[in-house]
This record gives structure tokens, sequence and C-alpha cells, in this order.
């Protein structure tokens, strides 16, 4: 209906993340025999997740801008290229400060992704549509931290942890082959897009009074409060997620004595979780927008339920005492996670028209990320014994996520709309 160009749009760009988290994910995993070969220790590791996730945070408000300078097309290509070089580059390390310098230019680039795919999910998809869309795009995290365990621990038993970090970077030079053939233009422009289509979702646009291309000096976007309830509804929400995309190897490691064989086993099995909450928010907004129930409706009951499910999945988590069962519970922690997260990242088109989304996109990433190195931070000096402290402080902050977009961003509706509408 309506045409398909811009779910192979989305399509695509999910394929880019799967890559995106095989790259990331492939130093946690190998971690145990590449520490042992390099003579690095659980707090060096920490110092490379500080490390990735400060560039990572930069990366994020510099993308932002990029993508709304120079495009969609031009704006992946960069980040792609950049980050496949960085991880393939891995092969080579000998020691921790070749290491720390290319976990900042992986982190940097791999950033890019996410500020591009709102700003696409902005141009292609009109608002009844736009969380289901970034639901497939999230689903494409999932998908990769899914493959990634088992995939790079095959690869490391066949060709060593060297092998395998060059391996891996050709995946994003495969991807830009059908990217730049397929990706000619936004919809506005595009050559092979129906005129049934482009009508359809400009006409999506309008009508959420995302139709704006302007774009919004940083300055003014930061003056709105429904920007920094994007910001720091990120800022509490986003740790969890990080927490076990950058720790759950090791957690298993610690806690249950696990090899990377038995590594890759367990842990893409909470990413199954994650894979079906991206889909089930996107569905459950846009049916209750299908349904009448409008945009602000659809993010908040998406949102509230998503963090219940976190909070009491984080609580049992503390007690888990066999491997099976701790991988279920952050299965349905990292459930609520992406029910929640896939339409807090559509707010920015919610709120502003196309030519603020990369931007405040961005910059809400970069929010994700400070918040994110607070927990990175404190993970060694909490887990001496047990990650049950971290759980606990995990389990503190979802609430605090929820009340942020609830009483400081406020409805959820154009900026624009505000001076003609009352206050909720």
């Amino acid at each position: 209906m309506h045409g398909r160009l811009r779910w192979c749009v989305i399509g695509l760009i999910g394929l880019a993340t799967v890559i995106n988290y095989i790259d990331r994910n492939a130093l946690a995993v190998m971690w145990p025999e590449v520490s042992k070969d390099i003579g690095a220790t659980k707090e060096d590791y920490a110092l490379l997740v500080t490390i990735f996730m400060i560039f990572y945070a930069l990366g994020q408000s510099l993308f932002g801008r990029i993508f709304d300078a120079i495009g969609t097309r031009m704006g992946f290509t960069l980040s792609i290229v950049v980050w496949s070089l960085s991880i393939a580059a891995h092969a080579f390390v000998r020691s921790m400060p070749l290491l720390v310098v290319l976990r900042a230019s992986l982190g940097i680039s791999e950033a890019g992704n996410w500020p591009g795919a709102a700003k696409a999910n902005a141009l292609w998809f009109p608002s009844r549509e736009r969380a289901f869309a970034q639901g497939i795009f999230n689903a494409g995290a999932s998908l990769g931290g899914i493959i990634s365990a088992p995939l790079i621990a095959l690869l490391f038993v066949q060709f060593g942890w060297q092998g395998t970090f060059l391996l891996i970077g050709v995946l994003g030079f495969i991807w830009l082959v059908p990217w730049l053939w397929f990706y000619k233009a936004d919809p506005e422009g595009h050559p092979h897009i129906s005129a049934e289509e482009r009508d359809y979702i400009l006409s999506g646009r309008t009508e959420a009074g995302q139709d704006d291309a302007r774009r919004i000096p940083l300055g003014e976007l930061l003056r709105h409060r429904q920007s920094w309830g994007v910001i720091l509804a990120r800022f509490f929400l986003d740790p969890v997620w990080w927490l076990f995309v950058s720790w759950l190897p090791i957690y298993l490691a610690e806690t249950f004595g696990f090899d990377v064989k038995q590594i890759g086993l367990f842990a893409w099995v909470p990413f199954v979780g994650a894979m079906l909450g991206s889909l089930f928010g996107g569905w459950l907004a846009g049916r209750i927008i299908g349904a009448g129930g409008g945009v602000h409706k659809a993010r908040t009951t998406a949102i509230a339920l998503g963090c219940a499910i976190m909070l009491p999945a984080l609580l049992f988590t503390i007690r888990a005492d066999d491997p099976l069962t701790a991988v279920l519970l952050i299965a349905c922690i990292l459930f609520g996670f992406q029910t929640a997260i896939g339409n807090i990242q559509t707010l920015p088109s919610d709120f502003f028209g196309g030519g603020a989304v990369g931007s405040l996109a961005g910059i809400s990433g970069t929010a994700a990320v400070a918040g994110t190195l607070i927990t990175t931070w404190l993970v060694p000096v909490l887990t001496k014994t047990s990650y049950a402290p971290i759980f606990a402080l995990s389990a503190a902050i979802v609430p605090l996520s929820f009340l942020a977009f609830r009483l400081i961003g406020g409805r959820v509706e154009p900026v624009a709309a505000r001076a003609a509408n009352s206050p909720e």
C-alpha cells in the first residue's frame, strides 16, 4: 500500500545497524583472549569502554550536524567507511595505546548511524508509521546483538581474534554497494519512487506539522523544553542498554566462569528480547495512532509500558543464580527498553521539522552517552563481589527517564502548534 520504497530504505539502514553491532561487540566477546595477548585488565576494559563512549558521544552531535548539512546518502557513507576501517585495524593491536586510538575512531564513526536513521525516518515516513520504522531500525541493533556473539565466537575458533577483526571489517564495505546504488536522493527527488508513495509521505509530514526543512540553530533548539525532555529521557534510560551491550560477556565470564565459546552460546539470548521489543513498541504505537488515539497517547503508552517491564526485571536479575535465568531476565529488560526507546527516538521528529531532527537526535544521543559513562565508571567499583549493586542502580534510574519525558517534554505535538494549544 502506498508503495514500498520507504520500507527498503529503513530495511537497508537496519542492516547497517546489524553490522554496527557486530563490529562494536567483537572486542567484548573476545576480550578474555585479547586481554591475555596484550596484557590488559578489567580496569583497562573499563577505560576502553569509556574512551569508546566519550567519542561516541562526540560523534552523535557531530554526525547530527553532518547529516543535516550533507544529507542522508553521504552521511551514512562517511560514517560506515570510517568505522569499518577502524574495526579492521583492531587486528594489528599489540598493546593498549593503539587499541585506545582505534576505540576512539570506532566510537565517533559508529555514532553516525543513529542521527542518520532518525533523519531518514523523518524524511521517509509519515508520523503514524514512524515508530514502527524506528522499531525496524532498532531491531537491527538487537539482531546484531543476537548474531554477533555466536558469529564472533565461530570466527575466533577458525581464524583467531586478529583474523576475526579483519573479516568483520569487510562487512561495511559490502553494505556500501547496495546503499550507493539504491539511495539516490531523499523522497522528494528519488528517481524510483512512485508519485503515490511520494504524496503519501509528504502529506503525512504535513499533517504532523513536520514539513519544515529549516535548519534550526543549536541555541534556539535548546531553548525548548521539549528538547530537554528528549535529552534527559535518553540520559537516564540509555545506560541500561549499554550496561548489557558493553558488560554482558564480562558479566557471564565473571559470574558463571564462561569462556569465549560459552559466551557465544548464551550472550545472544537477551537480544532476542530486544528485537521483539523493538518491533512491539513500534507496532503498539502505530496501532494506537491508527485507532485514533493520537501521537501523544501512543508515545506515552509505549514508553510507560517499556519502563514498567524493565523495573521489576532488573530487580529480579539481582537474585539470578544460574546463567539461563539471568539471560532470560535480561531479555525481558531489553524487551522493555526497546519498547520504550524506539518511541523516545521518534520524539525529535514528533516535536520539530526535518531540519532539526538530526541535530536533536545527535544531542540527545550525546546525553545518552554521558549517562552511560557514569555507569561505566561505576561498574568496576560496584561489581567487586557481584553485579547486584549495578543492577539496583539501573532499576533506580528507569523511572527518572519516564518522568523526564512526561514532565519536562510535556504533550507530544509539533512545537509550532504550542502557541495555538493550551497546556495539557
